[in-house]
């Protein structure tokens, strides 16, 4: 059992920098996949960016060149860089381990998640 503790979001302007963490506990991180996903208000929720065990990453288009995801697997941690935000970008933002959902080719796919944060809020308002 895997246990996610994201931190780090908050308010920021458009165009401004938040750096999310995701403290992972309970396992060895270096095992799993790991996800980015956020959720806005009254939509479903989407993948943001994955990465698997080997470091081999991916990114949704609408935040291709302004995230950037990232692991260390001694400290146990999960990393997501934001520039450039933009309104858009303001959800709730979950982080998410799994069994290789994301050389499944499956690494949007919140059901191929099987660890799960509580989440933190990002907001982008001026």
């Amino acid at each position: 059992q895997l246990q996610l503790v994201e931190s780090g979001g908050g308010l920021v302007q458009p165009g401004g920098s938040l750096k999310l963490s995701c403290a992972v506990s309970g396992n060895m991180l270096v095992y799993y996949d790991i996800g980015w996903f956020r959720q806005a208000p009254g939509k479903e929720r989407e993948g943001v960016s994955c990465m698997t065990t080997g470091g081999r990453t991916e990114y949704q288009d609408s935040v291709k060149g302004r995230f950037t995801i990232s692991r260390d697997d001694v400290k146990n941690m999960v990393y997501l860089e934001m520039n450039s935000l933009k309104f858009d970008d303001t959800a709730v933002y979950y982080c998410a381990a799994g069994k290789f959902p994301v050389v499944r080719g499956l690494g949007f796919l919140p059901t191929e998640y099987d660890y799960w944060g509580r989440g933190t809020q990002v907001t982008v308002s001026s």
